[in-house]
């Protein structure tokens, strides 16, 4: 499992606590510095999720750059792109395991995916 987090970000706290709980292991990468690679922002769009789900919405980032008027006129390359090019404005935690990706803790769907009970 790999988890890319923000440092003082609270869910990407709570989500590596967890995961610590469950025992699971994972490697951690700052998302500033190193951010998911495009093959797992493409995964997640597999997977059903909006270009929207992946961006940090509510970043100071995403409001600088006014992209909640440009994101709807991007193309799905540039959108990907631009998350690669800014880990900061990728919705954290990222988490890739077992071949699919997680975006955001949402616990009860951790706990359902990939608790070493759900595992079994």
């Amino acid at each position: 499992m790999k988890i890319y987090t923000l440092k003082n970000c609270d869910r990407c706290r709570s989500a590596t606590k967890w995961l610590k709980q469950q025992g699971l292991v994972f490697e951690e990468f700052p998302i500033r510095e190193i951010t998911p690679p495009l093959s797992a922002l493409q995964q997640a769009r597999s997977q059903g999720l909006t270009m929207r789900n992946l961006f940090n919405t509510s970043g100071q980032d995403y409001r600088q750059l006014n992209l909640k008027d440009q994101l709807a006129e991007m193309s799905e390359e540039q959108a990907l792109e631009l998350l690669i090019s800014h880990g900061n404005l990728i919705k954290r935690p990222f988490l890739i395991a077992d071949d699919q990706v997680y975006v955001g803790f949402q616990e009860e769907l951790w706990e359902a995916c990939l608790s070493p009970k759900a595992r079994e």
